[in-house]
């Protein structure tokens, strides 16, 4: 079995090529040719330690940034995983600095209740960049939006949905503050007690184009 170019002539396997010393061309070859390979492996061995490189040898490249067809990782990818799963994986995903698409959202943990069991859950899909807020409303008529919601939504995209608890009350939506407020008042003056959730559109992002070209 023939070893790589550079290997010690006693390693009875080929490994990770180390550039010979015989040539001083250090600059870095583009391209690459070869079958690709399918199987999950790191990037990189090493079958020389630092100080065991020759010192007049080219010093070898690592890949701090790389690209596998049409996936870059450019900065970093971090995961944790447990009974031999990780926490990232994508299919049929595109990612760049600003999103993050696929043909589904999921998420896979744990089971919470049930041993050797996994919960897995889709994630709610609409036209828009949406953000929500939800709770419970009693014995007060004004919700307060989270502070941050007059910078980040605009404020003609909320709606509103109320849930009344224990009687009718004739819940109507009296007015949206700007993105602040929302006040609602009881049309039959009963106690008002009730579940809300509050939804918005997004502001800081371009409004979603819903249908794209293939």
């Amino acid at each position: 079995m023939t070893n790589s170019p550079g290997q010690p002539e006693d390693f009875e396997f080929p490994g990770e090529f180390l550039p010979s010393p015989t040539s001083q061309d250090c600059s870095k070859q583009t391209g690459g040719w070869g079958l690709p390979m399918t199987d999950f492996e790191y990037i990189w061995y090493a079958n020389a330690g630092e100080g065991d490189y020759p010192e007049d040898a080219c010093r070898p490249y690592y890949h701090k940034k790389a690209q596998i067809d049409a996936l870059q990782v450019n900065n970093t990818l971090s995961g944790s995983g447990d009974s031999g799963r990780g926490s990232l994986v994508i299919n049929a995903a595109s990612v760049n600095s600003n999103t993050f698409s696929s043909e589904v959202k999921l998420f896979n943990i744990a089971h919470p209740t049930k041993e050797n069991k996994r919960l897995l859950h889709g994630c709610l899909e609409g036209p828009e960049n949406g953000v929500y807020v939800r709770g419970h409303l009693k014995d007060t008529n004004v919700i307060e939006l989270p502070d941050y919601w007059s910078g980040l939504v605009d404020p003609e995209s909320i709606t509103v949905s109320l849930t009344q608890i224990g009687s009718s009350q004739d819940l109507i939506v009296d007015g949206v503050d700007w993105g602040r407020q929302v006040k609602v008042r009881s049309g039959n003056g009963t106690n008002i007690n009730c579940y809300y959730i509050i939804n918005a559109m997004r502001k800081d992002v371009p409004v979603l184009e819903i249908e794209q070209d293939a």
